[in-house]
């Protein structure tokens, strides 16, 4: 049964730092690209980064280019996101998510709250 199992949100002054985990099983995550969304209170869910099966190539929203980064270590079967000069702005449910087989999959989400 696949399964994503995010990790690492929390309370964050505005300018901190928090790394976000992505726990994948049940299926080969080697072979496929991954992706974290973000949906805040009253807003839609949108792409926050994607990153390929091997990790060589990344893409950013605009919003987060410079501050955040996308990572993953494929023997661990994990993804990370690194998010550094958080601003109030970034709070939101954060998901991973991947697409196989014509179907999307999801993580229950993290929970990122920057606030001073």
């Amino acid at each position: 049964q696949l399964q994503l199992v995010e990790s690492g949100g929390g309370l964050v002054q505005p300018g901190g730092s928090l790394r976000l985990s992505c726990a994948a099983s049940g299926f080969t995550f080697s072979v496929y690209s991954m992706r974290w969304y973000r949906q805040a209170p009253g807003k839609e869910r949108e792409l926050v980064a994607t990153i390929t099966n091997t990790g060589r190539t990344t893409n950013y929203a605009d919003s987060v280019k410079g501050r955040f980064t996308i990572s993953r270590d494929n023997a661990k079967n994990t993804m990370y996101l690194q998010m550094n000069s958080l601003k109030p702005e970034d709070t939101a449910i954060y998901y991973c998510n991947t697409f196989l087989r014509s179907n999307n999959y999801w993580g229950q989400g993290t929970q990122v709250t920057v606030s001073s």
